[in-house]
Order: structure tokens, then C-alpha cells, then sequence
């Protein structure tokens, strides 16, 4: 299962397009998975494996009452199985622009199992309080 990390800025051209970073590409393989990525305002990309495991988890879900049906809807209709060009741009839909709040600049972000795309102005990087990583790590069983 690939890892993402690291960190972009990079800006949409007029059609919509954004450059996927190489590091990013290599990892999400040829065809991949463009969703929105609730609570968050942002965009999640996918490689096929990682998505696959995600919807198991939805098909295991214990509970599958209306909320469940309303939450499958919204997200599927939200989400693409894409690719990049040969120039490694992504075609990314206006629909899903909006709901990320995304103009013109951009930052992806590599998040463990997948990449997070933010508008610029809403980019969720704040260095953590002084020993709040540490105590979370800890609480995890990390440390």
C-alpha cells in the first residue's frame, strides 16, 4: 500500500487542470480515485487498492439506515475514477472545486494512504503545540 508524503503549491490552469506532483503520481499508478474527503473542505486522491479497502469498510458497516443511503449517495456522486494526462494534469470538475473552495491556488498534501488537495487559503498545516504531538504519538502507542 503506497505511503504519501510531503508537501506542493501549485495553481489550476483555466480548464480546470492541476499538475499532480511526480512523487504523488508514482504512487497513485495510472487510473485512481478523486473524491471529496468529509468533514473536510478538500479533495482526497485515491490509489485503487486504498479506495477499495475504504469501500469494504462501508460494506461492513453494521448500520444501513437513510443516514447511510444520504452518505453513500453524496459521496459516490462526488467521486471519479481519473487519471492524469500524458503532461500529468488532472482534470478536476468544477462541482468538486467548489465544495473545496478551490479558485485558482492550491496545495496538495501527502496524508499517509492518500492526498489531500486544499485551497490555499484554507491550507490545514498548523504546527502542532508544543508537546501535543508527542502526547498524542504517545496516547497512539507510537512512542
Amino acid at each position: 500500500m503506497p505511503r504519501f508524503t510531503g508537501y506542493a503549491e501549485h495553481a489550476f490552469d483555466d480548464k480546470g487542470r492541476l499538475v499532480v506532483p511526480v512523487r504523488f503520481r508514482e504512487r497513485l499508478g495510472p487510473r485512481f480515485i478523486l473524491t471529496i474527503a468529509q468533514p473536510d473542505p478538500c479533495l482526497a486522491l485515491y490509489p485503487i487498492e486504498a479506495w477499495e479497502q475504504f469501500c469494504e469498510r462501508l460494506d461492513e458497516a453494521p448500520v444501513k439506515d437513510e443516514r447511510f443511503r444520504r452518505l453513500v449517495r453524496y459521496l459516490f456522486a462526488n467521486t471519479d475514477h481519473t487519471g492524469c494526462d500524458g503532461q500529468g494534469r488532472l482534470l478536476v470538475p468544477q462541482a468538486l472545486r467548489a465544495y473545496a473552495g478551490i479558485d485558482r491556488e492550491a496545495v496538495s498534501i501527502g496524508t499517509h494512504r492518500r492526498v489531500e488537495i486544499w485551497a490555499k487559503e484554507r491550507n490545514p498545516l498548523v504546527p502542532p503545540a508544543d508537546d501535543e504531538f508527542a502526547v498524542f504519538a504517545t496516547e497512539l502507542g507510537l512512542y
